[in-house]
């Protein structure tokens, strides 16, 4: 099985910077796709990008799209979100999860969330 733990959430200001990591725990990891989702509140959670298992394929919403950057390093089982030009309408629970197929459309697997707060 697949276990992912988010991390690197917090509070940035309108206009910054945050870099979320997604660690990764399974040997079958490197033939997921993986993407993030977030969950504002009162609001259902939404898809923000994904990765293909090879890294060479991406998919971004299109309210992030040109602001965030999803990668992966498949040598340390790591998926990452860098997000910049951060608005207040970014905050949420920034999830990750993996599923097997490209594109993701098939999420099994889900880590606990990370805080993404951006103040005006």
């Amino acid at each position: 099985q697949v276990r992912l733990v988010e991390s690197g959430g917090g509070l940035v200001q309108a206009g910054g910077s945050l870099r979320l990591s997604c660690a990764a725990s399974g040997r079958t990891f490197f033939s997921y796709s993986a993407g993030w989702f977030r969950q504002a509140p009162g609001k259902e959670r939404e898809f923000v990008a994904a990765v293909a298992p090879s890294g060479s394929s991406t998919d971004y919403a299109d309210s992030v799209k040109g602001r965030f950057t999803i990668s992966r390093e498949i040598a340390k089982n790591t998926v990452y979100l860098e997000m910049n030009s951060l608005k207040p309408e970014d905050t949420a629970v920034y999830y990750c999860g993996a599923g097997p197929g490209w594109p993701l459309s098939w999420t099994v697997y889900w880590g606990q969330g990370t805080q993404v707060t951006i103040s005006s």
